[in-house]
C-alpha cells in the first residue's frame, strides 16, 4: 500500500512516433496534458529536431524494431500502453478513452483498436476498422491509428513464446502474434479519437503500389524479416507445413480434347473482351487449345460481341451459363466442368492481355514439366492504352520453394496469369464468389501440393476505371479484407489438422 499523500500512477503510457508534421507538435501536447497519460515515449530513427518537452522520454531508433520495444516493456510501469503507430497527428478525448480501458480490464483484453474521425475541410468523416480474426495474419492488418496494448499480456506472451527476435522492421507484427495466440484483440465498433487533417478527398482504396508493397525490392529486408516472423508463428500454433509434407498429385488417364483450355468469365465488358479474346487465339503452341468464355449474363453487348466471333472461329467456346447466381469463380467451375475444357485450364481475365503470342505454351511447358497442379506467372501492369504504370512488374519473389506455401498465408494475392491442371480443380473447385477466388484457389493447392512459379513478365494487367478493385469505397475494402481474413482463418485451421495428425504439438 502506497504511504499517505503518495500520488497515485496514471494508467497509460503513450509511445508516439516522431512524424514531421505540423500537427504532430500540438498531438504530443495534448498527449502529455492528458489526465490519463503517466508517461511519453518519443520514438525517433535520428536525434530529435527540437528539445524534448518535460515528461518526455525520447529513444531513438523505430518503433518496429526490436531494441526499442524491449527498452519501452522494460521502462513502462503503467498497465497499458497507448500505440501511436505511425505517429499520426491524433486528438485523444479522455472519457472514451477511459470508457475503452475500463471495457479493456473486464473482458481480459490484450490488444483494443478502434474505429476513428478523419479531419479534413469537409468536416468529419468516419473511419471503420474490420474486427480482428483469427486469420487476421497479415503484417499490414489495419489496426487504424492507435492501439491500447496491456503490458502485462506483452509481458506474459514474450515469456511464454519467446522475446522479440532482433529484427528492425517486424517487432510489433511479432509481439502481435504472439499476443493474439492466448490473448483477446478487440475492435470497438466506435471513435476513440480524431485523426487530424487528412486529405479532404473521400477514400478510394490503396494504391496498387500500396496493395503490391510486399513485392517491392525495396522492401526486401522488411519482408523477410515479416516472413520469418510470421514462419515462426506457424510453427508455435502447430500451422506449419515443411516443404517434403507437399507432393505431386496422381496422373490422370483421364482423356481431354485438346491440351488446354484459356478460360475467361465475363459479364459487360464490351470495351475490353475483343482484346482479350484476340490475344487468346492468336497463342502460338505446339498443341491444340480452345478459348471458354463464361458469359455471366452480359447486358451490353458483350454477348453479341462473343457470338459474332465465336461464329467464324470454332476453338472460340461460348457459354452462357443457366444460373445467375454465379460469382467469378462459380464461371470457372462452369467452364471445367465442360467436356470441352482441356487438360490444363488458364486464366485470362476479360480486360486483360497475354504480353506475348507464347505465354500459353510457357505456362503449359511449366505445368508438363514440374508436374504441378498450378503454375503462377508474372504480370506487369499497365494503363488502357498499355503504357506500364506503377507498380510495373508484379513478379512476387517473395516466393520460395522451401516456404512459398507458408508465406502465402501473410501476403494478399498469388498473381497471375494462373494455370492449372484441370483434374485437380475438378475435384477442388472454386468459391463461388467474384474477389478472391483465386487466393483461396492457391491456398488450398498449396495445402497439399507444390505450386510452382514463373518470374518473367507473361501477362498485362489493364487499370481503367472499369477494374473491379479500382475506386473501392472504406466499406467496400473492408469487405474485401474480412473475406481473405475469413478463408485464411479457415486454412490455417485445416493445416492445424493435418499438423495434429502428423503428431505436432501447438
Amino acid at each position: 500500500m502506497g504511504g499517505v499523500g503518495q500520488k497515485k500512477m496514471k494508467p497509460l503510457t503513450v509511445v508516439f512516433p516522431y512524424r514531421r508534421d505540423p500537427f504532430w507538435e500540438r498531438s504530443l501536447l495534448a498527449l502529455i496534458g492528458c489526465d490519463l497519460v503517466e508517461k511519453v515515449f518519443v520514438i525517433c530513427p535520428e536525434r530529435l529536431p527540437f528539445k524534448p518537452f518535460r515528461g518526455v522520454l525520447v529513444i531513438e531508433g523505430l518503433v518496429t524494431q526490436q531494441e526499442t520495444l524491449c527498452r519501452i516493456l522494460t521502462e513502462t510501469h503503467t498497465p497499458w500502453l497507448l500505440v501511436v503507430l505511425q505517429g499520426a497527428a491524433v486528438s485523444v478525448d479522455p472519457s472514451p478513452l477511459q470508457m475503452a480501458l475500463r471495457l479493456a480490464e473486464s473482458e481480459n483484453v490484450a490488444l483494443l483498436y478502434s474505429d476513428f474521425y478523419e479531419e479534413s475541410e469537409e468536416g468529419l468523416r468516419l473511419h471503420p476498422l474490420n474486427d480482428y480474426q483469427f486469420g487476421s495474419v497479415r503484417d499490414d492488418f489495419d489496426f487504424g491509428e492507435v492501439v491500447l496494448m496491456s503490458t502485462s499480456g506483452a509481458r506474459r506472451a514474450l515469456a511464454r513464446y519467446g522475446p522479440i527476435p532482433t529484427v528492425r522492421f517486424a517487432g510489433l507484427y511479432d509481439l502481435r502474434l504472439k499476443l493474439s495466440i492466448d490473448h483477446r484483440i478487440i475492435h470497438l465498433r466506435e471513435p476513440l479519437y480524431r485523426k487530424l487533417r487528412c486529405k479532404s478527398s473521400p477514400f478510394r482504396g490503396l494504391s496498387d503500389e500500396e496493395r503490391f508493397a510486399y513485392v517491392d525490392p525495396r522492401n526486401e529486408v522488411a519482408q523477410k524479416e515479416m516472413e520469418a516472423v510470421f514462419t515462426e508463428y506457424l510453427r508455435k500454433i502447430g500451422a506449419y507445413l515443411p516443404p517434403e509434407a507437399l507432393k505431386d498429385p496422381e496422373p490422370t488417364l483421364e482423356p481431354f480434347p485438346v491440351e488446354a483450355s484459356v478460360v475467361i468469365p465475363v459479364r459487360n465488358r464490351k470495351e475490353t473482351i475483343r482484346d482479350s479474346l484476340e490475344s487468346a487465339l492468336s497463342q502460338r503452341t505446339d498443341f491444340p487449345f480452345n478459348v471458354i468464355v463464361v458469359d455471366n449474363h452480359s447486358t451490353d453487348g458483350t454477348t453479341d460481341l462473343v457470338s459474332d466471333l465465336a461464329r467464324h472461329d470454332r476453338r472460340l467456346i461460348h457459354l452462357v451459363p443457366q444460373r445467375r447466381d454465379l460469382g467469378i469463380g462459380g464461371c470457372w467451375n462452369e467452364a471445367l466442368r465442360l467436356a470441352s475444357c482441356g487438360r490444363f485450364a488458364v486464366q485470362l481475365d476479360s480486360d486483360d492481355l497475354y504480353r506475348t503470342e507464347e505465354t500459353l505454351q510457357v505456362l503449359v511447358d511449366k505445368l508438363r514439366e514440374s508436374k504441378a497442379p498450378m503454375v503462377v506467372g508474372s504480370y506487369t501492369v499497365v494503363d488502357f492504352d498499355l503504357n506500364v504504370v506503377p507498380p510495373g512488374l508484379i513478379d512476387h519473389r517473395e516466393w520460395t520453394p522451401e516456404n512459398g506455401h507458408n508465406n502465402l498465408l501473410r501476403v494478399n494475392g498469388v498473381g497471375a496469369p494462373r494455370g492449372f491442371r484441370t483434374d485437380v480443380m475438378r475435384r477442388i473447385g472454386f468459391l463461388n464468389v467474384s474477389y478472391g477466388e483465386d487466393y483461396a484457389a492457391a491456398l488450398r493447392i498449396s495445402r497439399e501440393f507444390r505450386i510452382e512459379r514463373i518470374y518473367e513478365s507473361l501477362y498485362l494487367c489493364r487499370r481503367w476505371p472499369g477494374n473491379t478493385d479500382q475506386s473501392l469505397t472504406i466499406e467496400k475494402s473492408n469487405q474485401n479484407d474480412a473475406f481473405k481474413d475469413r478463408i485464411r482463418g479457415e486454412e490455417i485451421q485445416a493445416r492445424q489438422e493435418i499438423g495434429r495428425a502428423m503428431g505436432v504439438r501447438s
